[in-house]
């Protein structure tokens, strides 16, 4: 088989590498297209996984992304239709969507985010097949393919990652001593549109009153102001896992980091706006997860005393780890199911 496949967000790449090696070791070949996005490069080269740049950004605005869609679904299609590729996998780029149907080949992808309207819709007129969590909102019609898994379980399964210890003192955390891992987006994703972030008034709070009682670590896409800087977290791309795993409380607006902490059996703050099928199943039916969607600066303060409230639990490891037990039971080897399912279309 030959396959073309887009990297247009970090965590695209975790959920992909297994997938993109075990293809290569089989001996099919796979064409990885890359946009520079939040050091998606970095983890590629950290996982030795070759691939071609086609875009230094993502694009900032409205009017940046609208002119790099144009652009970025021409070049898709003209490498496409000059490498010749059996399929198109991925998530729902809507610019590997119409350069799918433009070359006349299958798209197939697993999706997990709802607020994506924009990228959903072009994938609803011109993919060949949409694989969502069996707890995704909305409904896609024939072409959707319902499963029992979450997106972060192709990188995070036991099959595949085993927490490791030294790795986490190697960048320069002390895994005896209780941390928390707390993380900002930068709200610049075409999702994101129209949503709005924590304000350093309120970082600055949350700070002071978490930092009473835990080692705080900050990952944030956005620039931390001055004095809070001796926070954040400055550890390799590739070993962010590896941290969660060992952290004592998860909290923070990604949704993706959310759903990490959680499949690794740490409880999670997840102060997101934007509601999805997978964090709310998590926080339903497994109790890891703690979601607070309100508009305003509300949902901030409500997972602030959340986390001071968890924090006080001496059992909050040892529960996230049978909580954790309980939903990997649940749960399929989703790269076991894309791989079977591509083998299936080849025939």
């Amino acid at each position: 088989m030959k396959i073309l496949i887009s990297i247009e967000h970090p965590a695209w790449v975790h959920q992909f590498r297994y997938i993109i090696t075990w293809l290569r070791n089989k001996g099919h070949d796979v064409l990885v297209l890359v946009v520079d996005k939040d050091g998606d490069k970095k983890l590629l080269d950290s996982f030795g996984i070759p691939y071609k740049l086609v875009s230094n950004s993502t694009g900032k605005g409205v009017l940046e992304k609208a002119f790099l869609f144009i652009w970025l679904t021409i070049k898709y299609s003209f490498i496409g239709m000059r490498y010749h590729p059996d399929y198109f996998i991925g998530r729902s780029s809507p610019m590997m969507a119409v350069a799918s149907f433009l070359c006349h080949k299958k798209h197939i992808i697993y999706e997990d985010t709802e607020g994506d309207k924009f990228s959903l819709t072009l994938c609803k007129l011109f993919s060949y097949k949409i694989i969502t969590s069996s707890s995704f909102l909305l409904d896609l019609g024939k072409k959707q393919d319902k499963v029992n898994a979450y997106k972060e379980l192709f990188y995070l399964h036991p099959n595949y990652f085993v927490p490791d210890i030294e790795i986490v003192r190697k960048n320069g955390l002390n895994p005896e001593q209780d941390y928390i891992i707390l993380r900002f987006v930068a709200w610049q994703a075409v999702h994101d549109f129209g949503q709005k972030g924590i304000s350093d008034r309120m970082l600055h709070h949350m700070v002071e009153e978490l930092s009473k009682v835990v080692k705080i670590y900050i990952s944030s896409e956005k620039e931390l102001p001055e004095d809070l800087k001796k926070y954040e977290l400055r550890s390799n791309y590739e070993d962010i896992h590896h941290i969660l795993a060992y952290s004592k409380l998860y909290m923070g607006e990604s949704t993706t980091m959310s759903s990490e902490a959680a499949v690794l059996g740490i409880h999670a703050i997840c102060l997101n706006s934007i509601v999805c099928g997978s964090t709310s199943e998590i926080q339903d039916k497994y109790g890891l997860m703690y979601v607070f969607s309100q508009p305003d600066e509300g949902r901030y303060e409500q997972g602030l005393q959340k986390a001071l409230e968890l924090l006080k639990k001496k059992d909050l490891t040892e529960s996230g780890k049978q909580k954790q037990k309980i939903l990997l039971k649940d749960k399929i080897d989703i790269n076991q199911y894309f791989i079977s399912m591509l083998e299936k279309e080849e025939k």
